[in-house]
């Protein structure tokens, strides 16, 4: 499979600086973890975004997979409706640093970028 195809199947899309960094916050655990991305209701403009370290053993059959060089990113598919084509980027800039997200699907965003409304 070409890295194009692949990246084409892919519905949560990283940055490499987003990868980078998750790499090595996967390293400081010491445990061979995955990335669980999703959505919950709240937030200041609907919905908010969940992202966090999991055990790649809790992963369920019905949750979409991404590989990233084996790397696994996870996502239930509640959550896939609303984040399909999510772009995860990562700055360290002193103002304005951290995990963003470019949500396609997002009709409004709060300021602070955590949140979303669809």
């Amino acid at each position: 499979m070409t890295q194009t195809t692949q990246a084409q199947q892919r519905g949560i899309l990283l940055s490499t600086a987003a990868l980078r960094q998750v790499l090595s916050l996967r390293d400081k655990q010491g445990k061979d973890l995955c990335l669980r991305v999703g959505v919950r209701q709240g937030g200041c403009s609907g919905m908010s975004y969940l992202m966090d370290f999991a055990d790649v053993n809790d992963i369920r059959p019905d949750d979409q997979v991404f590989d990233y060089d084996g790397f696994k990113i996870v996502c239930d598919r509640k959550s896939m409706l609303y984040l399909y084509g999510l772009m995860l980027d990562y700055s360290d800039a002193m103002i304005g640093g951290g995990f963003q997200f470019t949500n396609p699907n997002a009709s409004q965003t709060c300021g602070c970028g955590k949140s979303f409304g669809v």
